[in-house]
């Protein structure tokens, strides 16, 4: 079995592309397949073996601490973690809030918004091989247009709907060695994804793990139409 390690997830933001939802309640608790999105990212890491979390709540906290707090409606055997990390804290802030609670070498980050099938002891593998400091995962966005094939001639050859791109993103499944702490500031203009994972690329101490399977972030009221559109297949839950 896999070691004792914590996946901090990032539960506070204001969700403000999807209001039709989050007008409600926080967008980590909008439902998805009838479960909050964040049961089914605990659920993923659960079946790798991962269990302990840590949610760095904020907006509309209080609905996350009331289904999970203390494992409660859950009946997974998880042990969870809710601290509030403050209504305006940016990810890097939530992420050092929390340190008190990180006492292992390495720990998971992820965003509270996105599914995937990624294998995420695979991912920790990798993480451990690169030696680096900090490792993320790379996936390929879907084109949110319909592109147009030409010829040379400039004759329309055909249109493909919204396909998956060939260029990488980050996918927000990320493991970090505990000294990337030390890069953080509790500060609530503190933001993950600037001077922090910029200074590691600088360093030469940020992997990438590339992962071709599925991968789909709820940002919008189409993606969540289309995650729950899949709810009788769940890609995200198949290995």
């Amino acid at each position: 079995m896999p070691e004792k390690m914590h996946a901090v997830i990032l539960c506070g933001g204001m969700g403000l592309r999807l209001r039709e939802e989050t007008d409600r309640v926080p967008k980590p608790m909008v439902e998805v397949c009838g479960k909050p999105i964040l049961w089914h990212i605990m659920d993923c890491y659960a079946r790798h073996g991962f269990k302990s979390f840590i949610l760095c709540t904020g907006y509309k906290g209080g609905a996350i601490r009331d289904y999970f707090g203390g494992g409660r409606n859950i009946g997974k055997g998880w042990d969870v973690i809710v601290e509030d990390t403050g209504l305006d804290s940016q990810t890097g802030s939530r992420i050092k809030r929390v340190e008190k609670h990180i006492t292992e070498d390495n720990f998971f980050v992820t965003y509270g918004d996105g599914l995937t099938d990624a294998p995420l002891d695979a991912l920790l593998a990798y993480h451990r091989k690169q030696k680096t400091i900090g490792t993320l995962t790379a996936v390929h966005p879907h084109s949110k247009w319909g592109l147009i094939q030409a010829g040379t001639d400039g004759i329309v050859q055909r249109f493909v709907e919204k396909p998956v791109l060939a260029d990488f993103i980050n996918g927000g499944y990320f493991v970090f060695k505990r000294e990337f702490l030390g890069l953080l500031s509790s500060d609530a203009s503190c933001v993950l994804e600037k001077e922090p994972l910029n200074a590691l690329v600088g360093k030469r101490q940020l992997s990438m793990f590339v992962h071709e399977g599925f991968w789909h972030a709820m940002d919008t009221y189409k993606d969540y139409v289309d995650l729950n559109a899949m709810c009788k297949n769940m890609p995200w839950a198949k290995r």
